[in-house]
């Protein structure tokens, strides 16, 4: 019975286990390598996917629209007016360091944005920019 409850003592101090924007990223990488060879990412295409307008929502046509044109600054829900820590990992040392976290955005924002899942390379991408923004 101890042994059981150590292992589950460890099992989920390893969910809990933060990392680092680079290791969230690397994740996203090896998925777009499994399904796009020479894949690399860039923050080239990560602003670009950031500053889009999308025609599903109106209210939030954007990643702009919550998170103001500048991921170094707060922003605010469009539709809740909660407020909104900034994305950029300069600004918040604490984004894209728990990968369950930013799973669970990336699948809410992406379909309520976007209108679709977005790609691991998309993914891969975004985290990129927002962490070589300054």
């Amino acid at each position: 019975m101890k042994a059981m409850t150590a292992a589950a003592l460890l099992l989920a101090s390893l969910t809990c286990h933060a990392e680092t924007p680079q290791q969230v990223r690397q994740t996203y990488v090896t998925e777009a390598l499994s399904q796009q060879s020479g894949f690399a990412p860039s923050a080239k295409r990560g602003e670009a996917l950031f500053r889009q307008r999308f025609a599903i929502n109106d209210k939030m046509p954007g990643c702009t629209s919550c998170h103001t044109d500048n991921p170094l600054q707060a922003g605010q829900h469009a539709v809740t007016g909660k407020s909104v820590r900034p994305l950029a990992v300069a600004a918040n040392p604490e984004r894209f360091s728990d990968p369950a976290k930013v799973e669970k955005w990336f699948g809410r924002n992406c379909k309520e944005v976007v209108g679709r899942a977005c790609t691991p390379a998309e993914k891969a991408d975004f985290v990129t920019y927002m962490s070589e923004v300054r």
